[in-house]
């Protein structure tokens, strides 16, 4: 027996299975924040301030979901940020895709050094063009309109820098047998090169989304009219001065309702972002 316990079959067996226990209880650990804002928002407010324990124990409350619910303008605000974030998908993917063929595939004057500006814009904070932008989108009359918030996430640096590498990648020979065959350059973009790079199209489609929903900052500034909000704006909004201390169930539901929707996107497309995180090619 002491043998087998020696054996290396045995030990990676064993190895594999501390393994396994640690990324359970990692899990867990990283589940545990999204549980405890769960039972939160099941709680009567009154309740959580006279025994913020009381989560632990029944009864439980569907109350600030109804709250929520009933907010006339909460529907609103989600169909903003899906037109919003659909919208900026989209065109993101549209811009990457033709601006990371041209300087993958093309040769033309100037092309590495204005690729090195565009590389520029992932050093660029957004904070240090506010102002600018605030003031050519008020010239333009462009606040509390949806290009007003559209507009600004369509120039993604990082969006053309990931496409000019797939392009990069994928072999010559394939331009050169399109071409031999009288193929265009935008019949071998579209029909040859693009399906090649869906992989990547998934990728940053999927993180163009998730930052264009839960983004705060931009919105907060663009949309000043209830009807033009966001839904992390206008949940914001809803909050009274005392919400941390008398609304924390209320507020956790409206956590709770936000991320919903990203979590269906993560359902249905958690194989590209674990493939997107890990860095590895897709198959």
């Amino acid at each position: 027996m002491s043998g087998l316990s020696n054996s290396p079959a045995y030990g990676r067996s064993l190895g594999d299975r501390v393994i396994l226990w640690l990324a359970i209880l990692l899990s867990l650990l990283m589940v545990l924040p999204a549980i405890w804002v769960i039972g939160l928002s099941l709680k009567n407010n009154a309740e959580l301030m006279v025994d913020p324990n009381s989560v632990f124990h029944p009864p439980y409350v569907i109350e600030n979901y109804l709250n929520i619910i009933n907010t006339s303008a909460v529907f609103r605000w989600v169909m903003n940020s899906l037109i919003v974030s659909i919208a900026m998908t989209l065109g993101t993917l549209v811009l990457s895709s033709l601006a990371g063929y041209g300087f993958a595939r093309l040769n033309f004057r100037g092309r590495d050094a204005l690729f090195v500006i565009v590389l520029l814009g992932l050093a660029v904070p957004e904070q240090a063009v506010l102002v600018a932008r605030h003031q050519i989108f008020s010239l333009l009359k462009w606040h509390n309109t949806y290009q007003g918030l559209i507009l600004p996430g369509l120039s993604s640096a990082f969006g053309v820098f990931l496409m000019t590498q797939y392009f990069r990648a994928i072999p010559r020979e394939l331009d050169e047998a399109a071409l031999l065959d009288n193929a265009s350059r935008f019949r071998i973009f579209w029909k040859v090169l693009l399906p090649l790079t869906l992989p990547a199209q998934a990728t940053l489609g999927i993180f163009t989304f998730l930052g264009s929903w839960n983004d705060y900052f931009w919105p907060l500034i663009s949309a000043t009219k209830k009807d033009m909000y966001t839904l992390t704006v206008g949940m914001a909004s809803t909050q009274t001065n005392f919400a941390q201390s008398e609304g924390i169930g209320y507020l956790m539901a409206q956590a709770v309702f936000a991320g919903a929707p990203i979590l269906v996107v993560y359902l249905f497309f958690q194989k590209y972002i674990v493939t997107a995180v890990s860095g590895a090619a897709v198959r």
